[in-house]
């Protein structure tokens, strides 16, 4: 075979055999002060894994665990190793993998009892074994058959198989490290002695696998529980074994099957459910409560949630009315900057605290009040575009925005007249038993899809912004998640096989020559995991119609 030529970040071409291992070049002089925290490439702007042999003249560049891409692999490799862990502990067992919390996975054995101290310790033990060994971690091609006859030999794989059943695909990567083997959606690091950072705890009935962040790649940060979200999927692992499906592989039997239309009636049927709950929660408490705070991350469904909590406040004998946080922006030239000297509009100091709050008081006295009107074209509040508002005894507010569950927007309001609405597409699902969905994906899904349709970005756009999007919520959402007095799960269970249809062109048109085209290759085989649901079948009260359109709700 012919050598081929390797670029550098530099610049530098350097000439390898055909089939040489990523890794190898990093012994290259112009890696020497990255190699250690270098757990992936982009190869040809492609996320490999470091044991990727090179067949095609390529651009390489490291990926470290402090980015996004490079944490991911970290993460996703840590499961892998906890899955072989618990396979050679328990091998009668089937280990699988729920949500994630607090810088964790929460794993539990299904059908089995509560997963004791001493058990968790010998899978932390093995783990650590493991890593001192410094284990290879084979990447290798399997033929089709292969795959599903493998995994359909062992009792405990029947998530996998049902996955592999529905893909179209002549060939399939397993990824094997001594005598354990599984799927990986996502690269892996290629030494089990890459994984030094992480710890196994108690939990529930079950335990968490706990990972570094990005910021603090050496370090775990310590456990903090929020029992709120912890219950609040626990609820929706339930109603998945109601539905008979909590894997993408089940989810696709029964769309084969011809029962898409009932699984979407009984999500929604769930949503309504839910929502009416908040609702009664609400009334519960209708001689104190006068405000209803909702927040949540980006593409969440907010905005059609308010709408919907809106009509069953109506039936349990509110006048619920919306305000906008967007019409109490500071004037333009007193917005607060960022560290790099842009306005920070997601700053909670961008909104005027003193009117609003004020606002809100001479309402629950029963005075009249003008609500500004904020005009983004020139920056500035117009009080003569403003609209008058008054209360009376059965006048709720409905205010929806980033900042709903952070006590210093409505700090001069007592805490009796709130309740406070967390949501979020906290989906149930999984690829597999080892191998989760994260919720983020879900949202960044919903958001490219509207984003296309709707305000003319591209999927490049939607991409480059998502960074930014995650990084302010996290600094204005995240943290307020635990004092919600309610949770709302926005994700429909059968979303994603919908949302295929409008996604996969639009990450089709990012292209190799383009440095996100791996993130959007990713999304694109995630998606290929899914059997299509047509779009025809979606209500079109439903809150996903917010992302994909022709909904009976006006925005």
């Amino acid at each position: 075979m012919k050598d081929l030529n390797v670029t550098l970040p530099s610049g530098k071409v350097v000439t390898v055999p055909y089939g040489t291992q990523v890794e190898s070049i990093l012994n290259n002089a112009e890696f020497k002060s990255t190699k250690e925290s270098t757990v992936g490439v982009f190869l040809n702007n492609e996320l490999v894994s470091l044991n990727f042999r090179i067949v095609i003249n390529c651009e390489i560049k490291p990926v470290d665990i402090t980015t996004f891409d490079g944490n991911r692999i970290y993460r996703d490799s840590l499961c892998f190793l906890l899955t072989k862990s618990t396979k050679k502990l328990f091998p009668e067992r089937r280990l699988v993998i729920s949500n994630s919390l607090s810088a964790s996975y929460y794993y539990y054995f299904e059908d089995f009892s509560e997963v004791s101290e001493k058990e968790v310790e010998a899978i932390e033990k093995t783990m650590r074994d493991d890593v001192k060994k410094d284990i290879s971690i084979i990447r290798e091609f399997v033929s089709y058959k292969e795959a599903l006859d493998y995994f359909s030999e062992h009792n405990n794989w029947k998530d996998t198989y049902l996955l592999l059943k529905h893909l179209n695909s002549s060939s399939i990567v397993l990824h094997t490290c001594e005598d354990y083997q599984d799927i990986a959606h996502t690269p892996l690091v290629p030494h089990t002695g890459f994984l030094k950072y992480f710890e196994v705890k108690k939990y529930s009935n079950g335990f968490l696998l706990r990972y570094p962040d990005r910021e603090q790649p050496d370090f775990i940060r310590p456990f903090k529980d929020i029992p709120v979200l912890a219950k609040t999927y626990q609820e929706y692992k339930a109603w998945g074994k109601i539905q008979s499906f909590s894997s993408v592989g089940e989810l696709n039997e029964h769309i084969a099957a011809g029962r898409a239309e009932d699984t979407i009636w009984m999500a929604e049927a769930l949503h309504d459910k839910k929502i009416a709950q908040i609702a009664d929660q609400i009334a519960e408490k209708r001689n104190k409560v006068k405000i209803v705070l909702i927040a949540g991350p980006s593409s969440s469904g907010k905005t059609t949630f308010a709408k919907k909590l809106s009509i069953q406040l109506r039936v349990v004998g509110f006048n619920p009315i919306a305000l906008s946080l967007d019409d109490y922006y500071l004037d333009r030239e007193k917005t607060p900057r960022d560290e790099n000297g842009n306005y920070d509009f997601e700053s909670i100091d961008a909104i005027d605290l003193e009117l609003f709050n004020q606002n809100l008081l001479d309402l629950f006295k029963g005075n009249e009040v003008i609500i500004p009107y904020f005009d983004f074209k020139t920056g500035k509040r117009d009080f003569s575009k403003g609209h008058k508002i008054k209360m009376n005894s059965k006048t709720l507010l409905v205010i929806e925005g980033i900042h709903g569950l952070n006590e210093k927007l409505t700090s001069k309001i007592d805490p009796e007249y709130k309740h406070k609405i967390y949501i979020s597409a906290l989906t149930q699902l999984k690829l597999d038993d080892h191998n989760r969905i994260p919720t983020t994906d879900n949202r960044l899904l919903r958001r490219m899809v509207r984003d296309f349709q709707f305000r003319g970005y591209s999927a490049i756009d939607t991409l480059s912004r998502w960074p930014s999007v995650r990084k302010g919520e996290k600094r204005n959402i995240f943290p307020f998640q635990e004092y919600a007095d309610s949770v709302f799960n926005s994700a429909l269970d059968y979303e994603l096989a919908v949302l295929r249809t409008f996604a996969q062109p639009i990450l089709k048109t990012v292209k190799p020559d383009h440095e996100l085209y791996s993130e959007a290759k990713r999304l694109e085989r995630f998606l290929s995991n899914f059997n299509n649901i047509p779009v025809r079948l979606v209500p079109r009260t439903s809150l996903l119609r917010e992302f994909i359109g022709d909904s009976d709700f006006k925005y």
